[in-house]
């Protein structure tokens, strides 16, 4: 049964307090690049963990977009206790006890996936890989972390380039084997997980892109941040057409399907 509407994409949000009450947001630059960009149709997803059955979600939606956040996965997530006082306060448990059983059940069922900057770290972390909990403390590693007392644009605007690996499926969309990108995150890959593919790295060696080998559909994950502006950079537009048209195959193989 053929069918005119939009693929939809989950968007699953992070828990934050805004004054005495507890909320359930999504960044509007991420709500807006779903639409605008991959041409879908967001929907915003509680992080209530357990309380979701993500199997019967999964059923109903054409793809899962994982956002950046101020917030960091948990340590204890993979191994590790909060290296500084600070980084226990970043912390949203809700999010990863919704996100990363969302990404084990996606890459089952072959529901797309785009992850960005928090995202990417979920998915290394969802399949077995750990992270450096302050990149900028690292032997040889660079401060990927932006200024904040600059503008916005300054902040999210090019800072380093990338080396993508050739024959992969960010060399596919690229058209290129190096690109410019913003740098706003202060973790990042520290062990890869073994299910995944290095699709991009930076000039220190760090983790930029990944794809997820057992995918059966669209699965790559990047650390800076496409969704800015996204249909002002030819490189971030490309890649949320790509999940878009992913999205739009899942659409119409779940409504072929008795």
């Amino acid at each position: 049964m053929a069918t005119n509407r939009k693929p939809t994409v989950i968007i699953p949000a992070d828990t934050r307090q805004i004054g005495p009450h507890p909320y359930h947001i999504v960044g509007e630059k991420y709500i807006l690049a779903v639409e605008r960009g991959a041409q879908c149709m967001p929907l915003l997803l509680p992080s209530l963990g357990e309380g979701i059955d993500f199997d019967a979600l999964l059923d109903s939606v054409d793809g899962v977009f994982l956002t950046g956040s101020a917030s960091n996965v948990a340590p204890g997530r993979y191994g590790q206790s909060p290296a500084k006082a600070e980084l226990a306060d970043k912390l949203d448990e809700q999010r990863d006890a919704t996100t990363l059983p969302l990404i084990n059940a996606a890459i089952a069922q072959g529901v797309p996936i785009l992850a960005v900057c928090r995202g990417l770290q979920e998915i290394n972390v969802a399949f077995g890989g750990t992270l450096f909990q302050a990149v900028h403390d690292q032997p040889g590693k660079l401060d990927h972390r932006e200024d904040k007392t600059k503008s916005l644009g300054k902040q999210y605007g090019p800072a380093h380039l990338i080396a993508i690996v050739a024959g992969g499926l960010l060399s596919d969309i690229a058209g290129a084997n190096s690109a410019m990108v913003n740098s706003v995150h202060g973790q990042g890959v520290d062990r890869l997980a073994e299910n995944l593919r290095i699709e991009a790295t930076a000039p220190d060696g760090l983790v930029e892109a990944f794809s997820v080998k057992s995918a059966q559909s669209f699965a790559l994950a990047v650390q800076w941040h496409p969704e800015w502006q996204v249909k002002e950079n030819p490189l971030s537009l490309a890649i949320f057409r790509a999940f878009g048209r992913a999205c739009e195959a899942r659409l119409h193989q779940r409504a072929n399907v008795p």
